[in-house]
């Protein structure tokens, strides 16, 4: 599975759901399925697997196995689907966040400016209404703006959204060749890849509306969380690790979790070598109280 997508920090995140053979877990972000399938080795006969994913994509590499139950949805909508699926509780919950290697590597799927007219797209979830070209071809010069400037920490944000409604106004905006001719003014030389990749980031969570997600999937993780039952998250940029961590400092303020690694856990030299996706990659873990 790893043509598909390598797991990040694998080991480090089972070890931190510290598996009962007879347990139940939700693995919130399937992906690939690396971490669940590492889960599911972990678990006895009567021990269950939750996998949430929005992309059909993924969910078809879902293995055929009785104790994996597999939902296409936002995970946000956790605790619903616990609670569906007939269990008080949960043992552990893992979500590792972004975005997958082979959504990355699949040109028709437009989440990387490195491919040469591919089309403005983005969507995790291929069902969605909204892509990026309906963003950058309606959103008005203040939103697009807004977007860029707290989802992509986009420096000069303002003048890249005018030149966005520039470019659009001549002619739509449909693909990533599209967006590089109207962005070229501001791009930084030697550094135009740095540059777009925050841009792109931008465009890309409000697609998904990534950050409300993981807002309510924290809340939902909390609430569907047995006692001293484990929630491990891997995080990839500062806007999501704050979330996670505000959300942790909230539920240990009031009694409802506890952490149990007081800083991150970061991957090592020898797995960043071998998957630069790694470069980034921030494990946090929490105990239900």
């Amino acid at each position: 599975m790893s043509a598909y997508h390598t797991p990040v920090l694998l080991q480090e995140s089972i070890t931190a759901l510290d598996i009962r053979e007879d347990g139940v877990y939700v693995d919130a972000t399937f992906g690939g399925g690396g971490h669940s399938r590492e889960i599911l080795r972990h678990l006895g006969p009567k021990g269950r697997l939750i996998a949430f994913d929005k992309d059909r994509e993924a969910l078809a590499n879902a293995p055929d196995d009785a104790r994996l139950t597999v939902v296409h949805s936002d995970y946000r909508f956790v605790h619903h689907f616990v609670r569906y699926y007939g269990y008080a509780a949960v043992d552990g919950i893992l979500a590792d966040l972004g975005v997958s290697s082979h959504q990355f590597d699949t040109e028709e799927r437009g989440f990387s400016f490195r491919f040469e007219n591919a089309p403005l797209d983005m969507r995790m979830n291929a069902d969605a209404p909204l892509c990026a070209a309906d963003i950058v071809n309606s959103y008005s010069g203040e939103d697009l703006e807004k977007i860029l400037r707290l989802y992509g920490e986009v420096e000069g944000s303002r003048r890249v959204a005018e030149l966005m409604v520039s470019a659009r106004e001549r002619s739509p905006l449909k693909t990533t060749d599209d967006l590089g001719r109207a962005l070229a003014p501001v791009l930084p030389k030697f550094l135009e890849h740095k540059y777009l990749a925050k841009i792109y980031q931008a465009l890309r969570i409000e697609v998904n509306g990534e950050m409300t997600s993981l807002e309510g999937f924290m809340k939902g993780a909390i609430r569907s969380l047995g006692q001293g039952a484990r929630l491990a998250i891997i995080t990839y940029h500062s806007l999501e690790d704050r979330i996670v961590k505000t959300a942790i400092r909230e539920g240990s303020q009031e009694g409802l979790l506890q952490r149990v690694n007081k800083k991150p856990i970061l991957p090592a030299e020898e797995e960043i070598a071998s998957n630069t996706r790694a470069r980034s990659a921030k494990l946090r873990v929490a105990e239900r109280q």
